[in-house]
């Protein structure tokens, strides 16, 4: 079931968006086999920490985070993986590996992959590990604000 914070916030700003249900999966490649969608339109989010604070990262199912671009993009020292017994608490209504993109609700700088934007529409997890949340990337956009980060960018560090 979609996380309570994430379907008011959704609610209060008028966003249309569907749910998909699909059998319970923890890899964002395991959800878009079970929800029979192709892994470049499920989007992951993944915890990381720049600098040692917490940060969100989302990009497609088959791509892997590029901490360089990222360490870049955000002007930071280091970027690296959060474990999960470091992010655990900021996420209590989630379930393990269903943590939604929306940092902006807790309080978390948000990085989304400008790849995501060619399908139009996202779909990724509603913080229940058996449903998909979707909606329009400009949707997304407009209330997470991303930094967005290009093809180019990744280029340029790679």
């Amino acid at each position: 079931m979609l996380v309570q914070k994430v379907a008011e916030f959704l609610a209060a700003h008028h966003v249309s968006y569907r749910t998909q249900q699909h059998k319970p999966a923890f890899s964002a490649q395991e959800v878009a086999e079970q929800a029979h969608i192709s892994g470049h339109k499920v989007a992951k989010t993944v915890v990381i920490k720049l600098d040692g604070k917490m940060a969100l990262c989302v990009l497609p199912a088959t791509e892997r985070v590029n901490f360089s671009m990222l360490r870049h993009a955000a002007g930071s020292h280091t970027a690296e993986l959060a474990t999960e017994d470091e992010f655990a608490n900021h996420f209590p209504a989630c379930e393990p590996g269903a943590v939604p993109p929306f940092g902006n609700l807790y309080g978390l700088p948000v990085y989304a992959m400008e790849t995501l934007k060619a399908g139009k529409t996202l779909a990724f997890n509603s913080g229940d590990a058996s449903e998909l949340l979707v909606l329009e990337w400009e949707d997304f956009t407009e209330l997470v604000r991303p930094v967005v980060l290009t093809e180019q960018q990744r280029a340029a560090i790679a």
